[in-house]
């Protein structure tokens, strides 16, 4: 039981993550779908974020002539997380506007329909 209130920040990634994918597999709406996408990201994302902090240690900006490197966390996940925040961004854009183009040529968010009015079956 120590385990879960030591480390409630994995528990919740996790539990995000699978949120996001029950989405993404579940829902027939494609704006749902581009949610449930947003939602995993968003674990990933804490997941790093976690996994990049140590207790008791600083960011890496030297300071005082401390170069050794037990002082400070390392830099390599806060800028996988940056990075790939960038490009959530943009993929969020761009299927939005996939979104949208779909929309105004079917009339409609739902993949059957979508299909169906694609495939010209009734």
């Amino acid at each position: 039981m120590n385990y879960f209130f030591s480390h409630y920040y994995d528990i919740a990634a996790v539990i995000l993550f699978g949120i996001g994918f029950t989405i993404v597999l579940l829902h027939r709406n494609l704006m749902h779908k581009l949610v449930g996408m947003n939602i995993m990201d968003v674990a990933i994302f804490l997941f790093l974020a976690v996994k990049g902090y140590i207790s008791g240690r600083k960011a890496p900006i030297i300071i005082d002539d401390i170069i050794s490197y037990e002082r400070y966390i390392n830099p390599v996940p806060s800028g996988l997380v940056l990075t790939g925040i960038v490009v959530a961004v943009c993929m969020t854009a761009f299927g939005l506007a996939l979104i949208q183009k779909i929309y105004l040529r079917y009339h409609t968010l739902d993949i059957d329909e979508i299909l169906v009015k694609y495939k010209g079956v009734k």
